[in-house]
């Protein structure tokens, strides 16, 4: 009813600015709220009276429940949700309704919604082969047609080749958010260790061994000198192996020996991939690298290891040793004087710092076929396309919550920006970082929050992460066997790994060789074939 006293209010004015309008007009313009005496039959003057106010539609979006909302909010009900349906709902005769996943079980849930056809309008999911299997099981709407007609802002933010990730057959499954930094792993030495043993930055593989050496004969950090930190997790691993592999290969040996698991892309058969592992076998025998990398596989062990002063040099995601409670400051917290400094010295036959890169894409975003509401539901993801909605979502209200810096938003900490946009990420979903158009401005961007005395090395950390980096490869679709064999492979890509480093190194190609072809027995070999058949049909 007050939907209807607001519509009725809007005709009412219209009518009075018009003198002129004849006197059957002006009285179709009242309503049955007024005086019996005031009511005209429409119908009988000869017009049609005015259509009823389109009914509203509840819009339902998935939203990451991390535990983290400030108090008195939640993750459906704060600040920013309703600036959006204030900005957005309101203005398009929609209620937003968002429905809480659990972070950490967000596919189990996704599972269970998606099985029950209650899914929300708006579901996503980092893992391609997910949306894939959705696909095939005739759950997802086409977006291709909506993103045409309705999707502008999408297509001129996203671009061709972050949408082409959510094409699976040649279909538009799923809207991938935009990865604005494509970059992986960054490397860090102690600058004060280099320092004190008169030694240079190393430069290059070979450089890095004798680093390594040095490092473990003088021992800058006492007794429990570890040269270099390592754990069982792809940062600490993937530098080095990288650098090992062989560039002269063809595009169909790189498409055709690739293995996948899990999100990324695996060069266990590629050439020289055994050679990465068998200087990791080195390092492992003279002492040069952790000792109990393989219990380590949450970077816990590591990151302690670096913050009380005991490791030379490790590798990471690109930056993350900077900020608040990181590995720099409490590292010199404990020891004074200790000083990090990003390198990427690994180097491959090219003499290049060889290094995979994301994809440009980061979740994928779906539609199910169950909704009834496609069309809004892109109209809500172009709306949160827009530069200047994109901007207050991520930084907020300029001179409240963010300044510019040589065009760059610097957040202004403060308890309403904390509450405002603790969960920008998780609302913001058609973008992974903020896009400025420059590579240079991106990398100041992803800085700014830090403090100020750590940005410029910080934002080398973050150059050195894109330097050289190997893209993935883009498949046609997912793979069956990749969908059915992920888990398992991952797990025996890893025992690979263990089995081999620990090796003696008289043992080390017998090992090898045994674990590589349990990895094969297990579902590699098989991803292998379908690649084999998949080549032509990526090729086109």
């Amino acid at each position: 009813m007050a939907l209807l006293r607001k519509s009725l209010a809007k005709r009412m004015l219209a009518c009075s600015v018009s003198a002129t309008m004849a006197f059957s007009m002006l009285t179709a313009c009242t309503s049955k709220e007024g005086s019996g005496n005031e009511q005209t039959n429409a119908k009988d003057q000869g017009k049609t009276a005015a259509p009823a106010p389109a009914q509203q539609v509840t819009l339902k979006v998935e939203v990451f429940d991390r535990g983290n909302s400030p108090t008195g909010m939640t993750v459906t009900d704060n600040l920013m949700t309703k600036w959006v349906q204030q900005n957005f709902g309101d203005k398009n005769n929609i209620k937003l309704e968002y429905v809480p996943v659990p972070r950490a079980q967000e596919v189990d849930k996704l599972n269970v919604l998606m099985a029950s056809g209650d899914a929300p309008d708006i579901v996503f999911t980092y893992d391609s082969n997910l949306v894939y299997k959705y696909a095939q099981q005739g759950g997802l709407t086409d977006l291709g047609k909506l993103i045409d007609e309705h999707g502008a802002n999408l297509k001129s933010y996203l671009g061709a080749d972050t949408l082409a990730n959510g094409k699976f057959d040649n279909v538009q499954y799923a809207i991938p958010a935009k990865r604005v930094y494509l970059g992986k792993y960054s490397s860090m030495i102690r600058q004060d260790w280099l320092d004190k043993l008169n030694l240079p930055v190393p430069k290059s593989t070979e450089e890095v061994y004798n680093t390594l050496k040095a490092f473990k004969e003088k021992k800058p950090g006492g007794d429990q000198t570890i040269p270099l930190g390592f754990g069982l997790f792809e940062a600490s691993y993937e530098p080095i192996i990288y650098s090992f592999l062989k560039t002269n290969i063809s595009d169909e040996e790189r498409f055709t020996l690739t293995q996948r698991f899990g999100s990324s892309d695996q060069p266990v058969t590629l050439p020289g991939h055994k050679d990465g592992v068998r200087f990791l076998n080195k390092l492992y025998n003279e002492g040069l690298m952790s000792p109990d990398f393989a219990l380590d596989k949450d970077k816990k062990k590591l990151n302690q290891d670096v913050m009380a002063g005991k490791t030379g040099m490790y590798a990471e995601d690109a930056g993350t040793s900077y900020g608040i409670g990181a590995n720099l400051e409490v590292l010199q917290k404990n020891v004074p004087g200790a000083k990090l400094t990003p390198i990427d010295p690994y180097t491959n036959d090219q003499g290049k710092h060889a290094k995979p890169s994301y994809i440009p894409a980061g979740m994928f975003i779906m539609v199910p076929k169950s909704s009834k509401h496609a069309a809004e539901a892109v109209k809500y993801l172009n709306w949160m396309a827009q530069k200047e909605n994109m901007y207050m979502m991520a930084f907020g209200v300029e001179g409240k919550n963010y300044k510019l810096e040589n065009g760059i938003p610097t957040t202004i900490v403060s308890d309403d920006t904390k509450n405002l946009l603790y969960n920008f990420g998780d609302m913001l979903i058609v973008t992974n970082g903020i896009d400025f158009g420059d590579p240079e401005k991106n990398v100041a961007a992803q800085v700014t929050g830090l403090p100020e005395e750590q940005r410029k090395d910080a934002a080398i950390a973050k150059k050195n992460g894109l330097t050289d980096g190997i893209p993935q490869i883009r498949l046609p679709r997912p793979m069956q066997s990749e969908v059915k064999y992920t888990k398992v492979l991952k797990d025996k890509y890893q025992e690979l790994l263990v089995k081999a480093i620990i090796a003696k190194p008289a043992d080390f190609d017998k090992v090898y060789d045994a674990a590589l072809q349990d990895y094969m027995a297990n579902g590699g070999a098989e991803i292998a074939k379908e690649r084999k058949e998949l080549y032509p049909q990526m090729k086109k």
